[in-house]
């Protein structure tokens, strides 16, 4: 009887030792977030960091901590470069031990760090990157993705462009983000004459040339024409497309998705614009983007951006997902949570798809309006574009 208890009393005094929640301590939750702190995304990526840290504090109700455990966010700048969000992102799952990781900002730098997330099997949710190819044929099962993908923004846009007499030209950058973005909208045009792809480097700062191939293009076509443009980064076509008048000496019109504000102030010389967006602070009605904004506005004395929505939204879901599996963050366990997992964001409620890990969520066609009071050109709801009417192709090979 001795001999045993004495047993039992080791073996509950091992397990102890070794119990994470030993003498109530609970084992932090590491997060590392990979993005571009500087480089050409630089603006994209704060907001991204801005949007997760108040989503963490949101979705916890100011604790920062899920079943006890603390939600400690590790920062780490990939620059733009895919090399270096690849290394990264081994340093913060190796060295570091991170639980899981989120980003990174651009495409090309997020198709890097897909490897990695599968060799190390830890997840990588992937915000705001959007190129179809990350869910798609670059996919493995740790990788998840709040932000939309390039089919979205390019099947939404075409709700404003597939009519019969239009006739579409595209214009986007040269890479995955690009390319990536015009194959869904040439793929899913079916009334429009789709016409012709240009595609520049993704420095372009002098469109010229550029702009040039798409009036030869189009100048002599019948119908309304357009340019749908695909771009991210400081520099864009759009005050070069004003500069050339290209709507009043050829009725080329420009048509495009949404951007963060400071973009968005080259929209202002193009009332009546259509186009479709992922979002923008004054169109979704709901309790979480009210938050926000009203957080947003307290903290920052502006509203938050584009991006911002996108940092908030992938925290609202890691904080779904940490609840569900009582704060395990064993890939096994959170594929299995997040999986068809549905969760509450800005745009409204997200829904992972099962195939892909692609978040399913809302769009919204909108108009452009010029108004004196903003410094961007404002985009006026003309309807939220609803998931179950966007057919977003499933690319991956599970």
């Amino acid at each position: 009887m001795i001999r045993r208890n004495t047993l039992a009393l080791a073996v509950l005094a091992t397990t102890t030792l070794l119990s994470p929640l030993a003498f109530g301590q609970a084992k932090d939750i590491k997060i590392a977030h990979i993005y571009s702190r500087t480089g050409p995304l630089e603006a994209y990526g704060k907001q991204t960091q801005t949007g997760l840290l108040m989503g963490l504090d949101y979705a916890t109700g100011g604790t920062m901590t899920v079943n006890g455990r603390k939600l400690v966010v590790i920062e780490k700048d990939d620059q733009g470069k895919p090399d270096v969000g690849k290394s990264l992102l081994a340093a913060a799952y190796g060295d570091d031990k991170v639980d899981l990781a989120v980003g990174p900002t651009a495409s090309p730098v997020a198709l890097a760090m897909l490897p990695v997330a599968e060799e190390y099997k830890k997840i990588l949710l992937v915000e705001p990157a959007v190129a179809d190819s990350i869910t798609g044929e670059r996919w493995n099962k740790y990788v998840f993705r709040t932000g939309r993908n390039s089919s979205q923004d390019a099947i939404s846009n075409a709700v404003a462009l597939d009519k019969p007499g239009n006739v579409i030209v595209t214009l986007a950058q040269d890479n995955a983000f690009g390319r990536d973005g015009v194959r869904p909208l040439r793929e899913t045009i079916k009334k429009a004459k789709f016409l012709h792809e240009e595609y520049l480097p993704a420095g372009t700062t002098d469109f010229t040339a550029g702009l040039q191939r798409i009036i030869d293009k189009l100048k002599d076509q019948p119908g309304q024409k357009y340019v749908w443009v695909v771009w991210a980064g400081a520099s864009s076509p759009f005050n070069k497309f004003a500069e050339l008048e290209l709507e009043k000496r050829y009725g080329i019109k420009l048509a495009t998705g949404g951007n963060i504000l400071p973009a968005m102030v080259a929209y202002k010389q193009f009332p009546g614009l259509e186009g479709a967006l992922y979002y923008y602070f004054g169109i979704p009605k709901n309790p979480v983007n009210e938050a926000m904004v009203a957080s947003h506005y307290k903290q920052f004395k502006t509203p938050p951006d584009f991006f911002t929505a996108g940092g908030f939204s992938a925290a609202m879901a890691l904080v779904t997902a940490l609840k569900k599996t009582n704060g395990d963050t064993s890939a096994d366990k959170l594929i299995a949570a997040m999986e068809g997992m549905s969760f509450d964001t800005p745009k409204g409620k997200m829904t992972f798809r099962k195939e892909d890990h692609q978040a399913m969520q809302s769009m919204y066609h909108f108009k452009i309006k010029a108004d004196p009071a903003f410094a961007w050109g404002v985009p006026e709801l003309i309807r939220e574009i609803k998931p179950e009417e966007m057919n977003i192709p499933i690319r991956n090979k599970r």
